[in-house]
């Protein structure tokens, strides 16, 4: 078993500097667990300490049922892969994939063995015999994978393992590493900054934001059920849209925008939003909730009136972009729906799908 156990982790930095601030979390044996959060909110500290390249501060890290806090890197049994491959530019694939084993004095058959599999699973048999400045970006972080898939650990730690890579060959990798894990269902902890790669690889997202934890939960979770104002505008893109409003009652809980437009509350939301009466509130709402208006609106969906400011094609879909108020508004609609700057469109906004933010506590009601 090779679960991950962080409990109250705290590390300070020279200057007083306070990078992660009291984190718990618990990864279950073979789980697939992402950190992700904006650069400085603590992620790539916390896996660093996990690995043993960082000392912690105060607080434990358990991994197995072993408390390894004072357990050298190499005795933790985990293999990481980092940003920048770090591959040894005077060896070939097959030496840089055998070189941890070889340490350890494996026998060469065995050695031989694990590089095959690994190589095959990786789709790079045949570029064993290469140096690396022979290889493509995407070609070295397959070895650099195969290099700790042939180490067989209790726990995969990745660090941004393909913010290197272009676009398209970002989406390749992120399908092989799902794969990677399904095949091999290791313990696996991984960072990143990126939220596409978050949601698509992950059993569960551990938001991160100036060293804390905001939330931990599955990525459909996260997605439709935001703890947070900052979870909710962080997971999905395009963001979600943020509007002030003007909670009041006249005959039923409504809504009063920036520009005067008033929405109602859906029912089933009144016993849910009842405190927040008379208050200031902000409605988050994301762009597939507003869309192109059908001909029977339905309970709960109201029509908003959209002076468009930029139209987005992206081919599947088109995005408009528009204001309420001073606020920015996007929109998802269906790409043929006639849309130019500077007209008037009328949306419909699923208001079954709001989230109701309070503005002190930065918490979703």
């Amino acid at each position: 078993m090779a679960e991950v156990s962080i409990r109250k982790v705290v590390k300070v930095f020279e200057g007083n500097v306070q990078a992660v601030k009291g984190i718990d979390l618990e990864i279950a044996d073979k789980e697939f667990v992402v950190l992700v959060g904006p650069s400085g909110c603590g992620k790539s500290t916390t896996l660093r300490m996990v690995a043993g390249l960082e000392e912690i501060s105060s607080g434990e890290i358990w991994i197995g049922g072993d408390l390894v806090n004072d357990v050298p890197p190499r005795d933790r049994d985990i293999a990481m892969v980092f940003q920048n491959y770090a591959l040894y530019p005077h060896m070939t694939v097959f030496e840089n994939m055998a070189f941890g084993l070889k340490l350890r004095k494996f026998p060469k058959d065995e050695i031989r063995r694990r590089v095959d599999d690994a190589a095959r699973m990786l789709d790079i048999s045949a570029l064993l015999g290469r140096k690396p400045k022979a290889l493509s970006g995407g070609q070295r972080q397959r070895v650099a994978m195969g290099r700790a898939i042939v180490r067989n650990p209790k726990v995969f730690l990745f660090d941004e393992p393909l913010s290197n890579l272009d676009a398209k060959l970002r989406v390749a990798m992120r399908t092989e590493i799902k794969k990677v894990h399904q095949t091999i269902p290791t313990t696996t902890v991984y960072v990143t900054h990126d939220q596409v790669e978050a949601m698509t690889l992950a059993d569960r997202v551990v938001v991160m934001n100036a060293g804390i934890i905001e939330q931990v939960g599955p990525p459909q979770e996260l997605y439709h059920s935001p703890a947070t104002r900052f979870v909710a505008g962080f997971i999905g893109s395009p963001a979600m849209n943020f509007l002030l409003v003007e909670m009041f009652d006249d005959g039923g809980l409504k809504m009063r925008l920036a520009n005067g437009a008033v929405l109602p509350v859906p029912a089933s939301r009144f016993e849910r939003y009842a405190a927040c009466k008379g208050r200031q509130m902000t409605l988050g709402l994301r762009p597939e909730h507003l869309t192109e208006t059908q001909d029977v609106m339905h309970p709960g969906v109201a029509r908003v009136d959209a002076p468009v400011d930029v139209v987005e094609p992206m081919g599947m879909e088109t995005l408009i972009h528009f204001f309420i108020g001073s606020q920015p508004v996007c929109a998802r609609v269906d790409p043929a729906t006639p849309a130019h700057p500077g007209q008037n469109l009328p949306l419909a906004a699923d208001l079954n799908q709001m989230h109701l933010i309070d503005d002190e506590t930065g918490r979703v009601v």
